[in-house]
């Protein structure tokens, strides 16, 4: 999702930022529960993903794909889908930009 998509409605007061010392995304988690709310890429701030736990009720998306298959849990099986399966980080250009 494009950054100018996204705004926070309450709390933005409450919401911290991590940057790893790597590079990697900027993680971003509410600084009184410690609940993971959104990340920013390091190249272009512009990017970013909101964890969808963030959110109270059904956000109205769809996945459009599933990443990082290669750490998924044994014990929750993916979803015979049909939705491109990454091992990895998904490709910018399947992330729907």
């Amino acid at each position: 999702m494009r950054a100018t998509d996204f705004v926070v409605l309450r709390g933005r007061e409450t919401i911290s930022e991590w940057a790893p010392p790597s590079g990697g995304f900027v993680k971003a988690f509410c600084s009184i529960c410690g609940s993971h709310l959104y990340s920013r890429s390091p190249i272009d701030p512009e990017r970013m993903a909101v964890r969808l736990g963030a959110f109270d009720g059904d956000p109205g998306v769809r996945p459009s794909y599933h990443q990082r298959i290669e750490t998924a849990a044994v014990w929750q099986p993916l979803p015979d889908d049909g939705l491109p399966r990454f091992h990895g980080p998904a490709p910018q250009t399947t992330a729907g930009e």
